[in-house]
């Protein structure tokens, strides 16, 4: 029942743009932070961008901030990822989080979408 579903990635040239979106179901969207996240090979899963569920807060890690830009649209139950100036370091499989009330980091997270693949080339 619950859903995340990550869909926009693909192979881009450095400096190049992509958006990213995340389509959530089967639970209160509304209630919940949803995060960015990204994996690399051989890497940790790192946390990218996050939007908090009540004042929409934002967060950027450092890598990306001035590059990346999260938000979200509650009617449609979808956050967005919108990354430009994008870099061959950026390349790493995506995925979207969802926590209940709390900030979204890897430990708290309720639901995790299957990841979509960003591919950057030099």
């Amino acid at each position: 029942e619950v859903q995340l579903v990550e869909s926009g990635g693909g192979l881009v040239q450095a400096g190049g743009s992509l958006r990213l979106s995340c389509a959530a179901s089967g639970f209160t969207f509304d209630d919940y932070a949803i995060g960015w996240f990204r994996q690399a090979p051989g890497k940790e899963r790192e946390g990218v961008s996050s939007i908090s569920s009540s004042d929409g807060y934002t967060y950027y890690a450092d890598s990306v901030k001035g590059r990346f830009t999260i938000s979200k649209d509650n009617a449609k139950n979808t956050v967005y990822l919108q990354m430009n100036s994008l870099k061959p370091e950026d390349t790493a499989v995506y995925y979207c989080a969802a926590a209940f009330q709390t900030p979204v980091v890897v430990t708290s997270a309720d639901y995790w979408g299957q990841g979509t693949q960003v591919t950057v080339s030099s």
